[in-house]
């Protein structure tokens, strides 16, 4: 067995592993801190991170209830004469 050659093996190894956990490191820091903005947004707008699921129920079922009444309203009569 050549031990230089797998010592130098051993080495890369270790520095490529030590590269990728900086570079996770660093991705998990701006997860982070992404996440720390939109929690701000979030409050911001009065909106708990916690009842976010049911505020955006609560949204699509405005909003579909605002196409059901603009639906409602346009003047069917005229527009089936086109």
């Amino acid at each position: 067995m050549d031990y230089e050659k797998e010592l130098n093996s051993l080495k890369d190894n270790l520095d490529k592993a030590k590269s990728l956990k900086y570079k996770a490191e660093a991705r998990l820091e701006q997860l982070n801190n992404q996440q720390q903005e939109i929690i701000k947004e979030l409050n911001s707008l009065g909106v708990n991170p916690e009842d976010l699921e049911e505020e955006i129920k609560k949204l699509k079922s405005e909003i579909d209830k605002l196409f059901l009444e603009a639906n409602t309203l346009l003047p069917k009569d005229i527009l089936e004469k086109k």
